[in-house]
């Protein structure tokens, strides 16, 4: 039995890595599923790929670093899919794209990355929580990260934004228990994708140490995660299962925070 059957859910960050594997393990459940990046080829590619397996996904081509841009892919899914049921808090920007200690930290870079994994979160927040509310029923889900709890080494603007997530995160479980609507946040450690290569480069460069070593060594596992290894939680958080789960903070990280 599908767990998610006809919930309107909006994904951002959904052409590729954990959005893509959010979005397919979402479309499996029965959800109409939304999906928002900047890049059309591969949010096509997902798209196509949930219609072809029976379900409905819609994609909206939007560059989140623009405030306006909220408001636009809102409306979009809302005109087709109808009221949004699931907010996935997905789409960011890492670390990896222009690593620097604070003493020479790019403040262009910092803006961008707060706008992004940020304020986007927030704005994205507050356009579906109306039609939340009205019905009394509604899950948000940030896609937050380890870094959200702990530093991360020459990357203050994704440290800050990710404590920042999991501190709107909090705040919104609180002003919102008891309306029928929920706000979690997953906090993955280093997943396998096209961003995270980078960082793994940048540090395998750093400690002297070959890439395929510097993957290992980066969890206790022995491993980087896998994008489909997150999905699960965030079903999940979406169900009806979870409905008495809300201000939460949930690592899958390869055992690297085993107390926090």
């Amino acid at each position: 039995m599908s767990t998610l059957n006809d919930h309107v859910t909006l994904v951002t960050g959904g052409g590729r890595g954990i959005g893509r594997a959010v979005a397919l393990a979402f479309a499996a459940e029965g959800a109409r599923v939304a999906i928002t990046a900047r890049n059309t080829d591969e949010l096509n590619q997902v798209t196509r790929h949930i219609k072809e397996t029976g379900g409905e996904a819609m994609a909206v081509c939007a560059d989140l670093a623009d405030r306006a841009a909220p408001v636009t892919v809102v409306k979009q899914v809302r005109d087709r899919f109808g009221p949004i049921d699931v907010l996935v808090n997905n789409a960011g920007i890492g670390s990896s794209a222009k690593p620097m200690p604070v003493a020479e930290f790019d403040d262009d870079f910092w803006d961008l990355t707060m706008a992004v994994n940020l304020t986007a979160p927030y704005l994205l927040s507050k356009l579906v929580l109306t039609d939340m509310l009205a019905r009394k029923h509604g899950r948000i889900i940030m896609i937050a990260s380890i870094n959200g709890k702990i530093g991360s080494f020459h990357g203050a603007a994704y440290a800050a934004s990710k404590h920042g997530v999991l501190g709107l995160m909090r705040t919104l479980a609180m002003e919102l228990a008891g309306e029928g609507v929920t706000v979690n946040a997953i906090c993955p450690g280093p997943v396998r994708s096209r961003m995270n290569d980078r960082r793994v480069e940048y540090d395998a460069q750093r400690r002297g140490r070959t890439f395929e070593q510097e993957a290992r060594a980066s969890t206790p596992i022995g491993r980087r995660l896998e994008p489909e290894e997150i999905a699960p939680l965030a079903v999940y958080l979406a169900g009806d299962a979870a409905a008495a789960v809300t201000g939460q903070a949930f690592n899958i990280d390869g055992g690297i925070l085993m107390a926090s």
